[in-house]
């Protein structure tokens, strides 16, 4: 498995692969290929990995500014987080996680948060503590990872593609 920031080209594929990863999912408004690509779009995808099995796309993860009571702060956003069916269960999505996170905490940011299922993100350090807050979501989903500084407190605001994705 080949992991890589993403490159011109690829657009289609991290479109097809996304589009196909969130097809059966009961969770899921099935916008989150739009997503995507509202945020490279807008200019706020942060960092863009895929990952590559056999030459093909196989997976694909999203990092984009996040707010917190309306301050950035340095602060990033986690998603989508894409794996093809086919290629899921395999470890594609842990490695797009674990690159991202260290990238981002590279780039000296303070920490990521996301919306997710606490069984999967938890092996990355993501928790909850109930002060990080997301509209109506239960606060066990809404979830986060320091690198640095305190932990955040407040709601939290992803990037616009995230409000315009259904529409």
């Amino acid at each position: 498995m080949l992991i890589r920031t993403e490159i011109p080209g690829d657009e289609d594929a991290i479109d097809r692969v996304t589009t196909l990863a969130f097809e059966a999912a009961s969770h899921s408004d099935h916008t989150e290929a739009r997503i995507v690509r509202d945020l490279r779009a807008a200019g706020d995808l942060t960092l863009s990995l895929v990952a590559e099995v056999d030459g093909e796309l196989a997976g694909h993860v999203a990092f984009s500014p996040v707010t917190v009571d309306g301050r950035h702060d340095g602060w990033y956003g986690l998603g989508p987080l894409s794996v093809h069916p086919g290629r899921q269960g395999h470890g594609i999505g842990s490695a797009l996680v674990e690159q991202g996170l260290a990238i981002l905490r590279d780039r000296g940011a303070r920490g990521c948060a996301l919306l997710g299922n606490p069984d999967f993100y938890a092996r990355f350090g993501f928790a909850s503590d109930g002060t990080l807050r997301y509209g109506s979501v239960p606060a066990r989903f809404v979830q986060a990872v320091v690198f640095t500084g305190a932990r955040p407190s407040g709601e939290l605001s992803y990037a616009r593609a995230f409000d315009l994705a259904g529409s």
